[in-house]
């Protein structure tokens, strides 16, 4: 017999979710990675770079996972207690880490950086990209792609329309990137496999992936929270498929 359905949930309720780290999750949900290995890449790409911007850093964790980083560096970050932890975590590396609201303008002069980077952003305003990249600078971002886990926020929300559905197309990056005088260099695309051993699982994901169920407390979607770990019980693991895409964008020198 496994854990009781309250234990699981109020231990996931008091986790932290500060941070872009899921290392709690650890064990009790999975998922598939892409096959381009984004930190990996954006290491290489930092290395060489001369002046870099990450946007909307999280806590920092990826960008801190670069072995070398240009003597100019730069994060931003919205949320106070992620701000908090970047500036912990990359200050001793020499980042300057600033707040920004995550809405136009970027607080940087024009044509600052040769590098711009982004792990997962919101939203990318492709405007600000291409005005503080150098000429011949790089954007170069892995995001979250259309109806990625999809079945487990339509599991609280019901169906959703086929306009929410079809959001976030990496069609759409490529032409808004274009329009902002950006020349798309790469576009790949992976869908992939997420299992949620537990209701401990969803709940912590829920609760630190905010805009997935909009307002989702435990209180307010506890039925459904219920009906959910009644599923996995008796059938095992939820899974979702997840969508990703790497976009890389260069400003013409």
């Amino acid at each position: 017999m496994g854990r009781s359905f309250e234990d699981l949930v109020a231990e996931a309720e008091a986790a932290s979710v500060d941070g872009w780290d899921f290392s709690w999750l650890d064990g009790r949900a999975t998922e598939e990675r892409p096959p381009w290995g984004y930190a990996r890449a954006m290491a290489a790409r930092l290395a060489r770079a001369t002046a870099a911007l990450d946007v909307q850093t999280g806590g920092g964790e990826v960008l801190n996972e670069a072995p070398e980083l240009p003597v100019l560096t730069v994060a931003t970050e919205s949320w106070p207690p992620n701000l908090a932890k970047a500036t912990a975590l990359l200050r001793p590396r020499g980042v300057a880490v600033v707040r920004d609201e995550d809405e136009p303008p970027l607080p940087f002069a024009d044509a600052t950086f040769d590098l711009v980077v982004s792990r997962h952003p919101v939203t990318t305003w492709w405007a600000e990209i291409a005005r503080v990249l150098q000429p011949g600078g790089t954007y170069f971002s892995q995001q979250v792609g259309p109806a990625s886990v999809f079945e487990l926020v339509e599991f609280f929300l019901g169906p959703l329309d086929e306009e929410t559905r079809r959001s976030r197309r990496p069609d759409d990056a490529r032409a808004a990137a274009e329009a902002a005088g950006l020349e798309v260099v790469d576009l790949q695309t992976a869908s992939l496999r997420t299992e949620f051993h537990d209701i401990g699982a969803v709940v912590y994901f829920l609760r630190k992936v905010i805009w997935m169920v909009p307002g989702f407390t435990v209180e307010r979607h506890r039925d459904r929270l219920r009906d959910l770990h009644d599923t996995i019980e008796s059938g095992g693991p939820f899974t979702a498929t997840t969508t990703r895409f790497l976009i890389e964008a260069r400003r013409p020198a």
